[in-house]
C-alpha cells in the first residue's frame, strides 16, 4: 500500500486504496468478526522503522526540515499528525514547539466556578482550589497553560466568526503574540491567507462528573500538530 508521489502529486489509485483501508479500520471491518478487539497488520511501507525516539522520528517525517520551511503557508496546509489521546497530543505539541526558533510566550487562563449555576445545593466551592481548577481539562476547551511561539501552527476551538472563516478546527499560523491579542493567519477553511486578531473568550465546558458550572477565560486556541 505504498503511496507514490510524483511531479503531479500522489498516485490517485493508491490514495483511493489507502483511504478505503483507513475507513475499514475506523468502521471495524478489518480482521473479521470481533468483539471490539482485533489485531491488524500494518503495511510495512507506511511504517517509520528506523528510529531511536519514535515521537521525534514521526515529527521529522511529517515536518521535514521545519526550520527551512515553517514560514511557507502551504507547508502546514499539507501536513498533520493525528493522535489517539490528549496526552499524546500534548507531547507532540511540546516537541514540535521546541523546534521553532525564538522565545515562547505563556498565557494562563482565569478559571472560576459559577456558584449560581451549581448542580447540587450542598456543593461547597471551597473544595476546589485555584490549582485544582487550573488542572481541569475538557474536550474542545483550551488548557489553563497555553505556550506559543511566532510561526507555530494552532487550531481554533469554537466558532468565533463563521462569516470571516473563524470556525471550529480552523488551522492557523501565529504571526504575533501580544498581551491581549494574538494575531494569526488562516491556512485552512474558506479564508486562507487572511489575518485575524484573536482575543480571550470565556468558555463554559461541561462534564457530568463535576457538580458545578465551570468558566475558563482563555484564548480559544490549542497547539496543532
Amino acid at each position: 500500500m505504498r503511496l507514490t508521489v510524483g511531479s503531479k502529486g500522489p498516485n490517485i489509485e493508491e490514495t483511493r486504496l489507502f483511504v478505503e483501508w483507513l475507513l475499514k479500520i475506523g468502521e471495524g471491518k478489518l480482521g473479521g468478526p470481533n468483539h471490539g478487539e482485533v489485531q491488524i497488520d500494518i503495511p510495512h511501507d507506511i511504517l517509520i522503522k528506523d528510529f531511536v525516539d519514535p515521537t521525534s522520528a514521526l515529527i521529522e517525517f511529517v515536518y521535514p526540515s521545519i526550520l527551512q520551511n515553517y514560514k511557507k503557508r502551504d507547508f502546514f496546509q499539507e501536513r498533520g499528525i493525528l493522535a489517539p489521546k490528549n496526552e499524546v497530543v500534548q507531547e507532540i505539541n511540546d516537541l514540535l514547539l521546541a523546534r521553532f526558533p525564538g522565545e515562547h510566550k505563556e498565557y494562563l487562563s482565569s478559571d472560576s466556578i459559577d456558584k449560581l449555576e451549581s448542580v447540587n445545593e450542598d456543593f461547597d466551592p471551597s473544595l476546589y482550589s485555584p490549582d485544582v481548577l487550573n488542572g481541569l481539562k475538557f474536550p474542545g476547551c483550551p488548557n489553563h497553560q497555553l505556550i506559543l511561539k511566532v510561526g507555530v501552527p494552532v487550531m481554533l476551538l469554537g466558532n468565533i466568526d463563521q462569516k470571516n472563516g473563524l470556525c471550529n478546527e480552523t488551522r492557523l499560523i501565529v504571526k504575533s503574540l501580544g498581551n491581549r491579542v494574538i494575531e494569526v493567519e488562516a491556512v485552512s477553511g474558506s479564508e486562507i491567507g487572511k489575518r485575524h486578531a484573536i482575543h480571550r473568550v470565556t468558555l463554559n465546558p461541561t462534564d457530568k462528573k463535576f457538580p458545578f458550572k465551570f468558566n475558563r477565560r482563555q484564548f480559544p486556541l490549542s497547539g496543532n500538530q
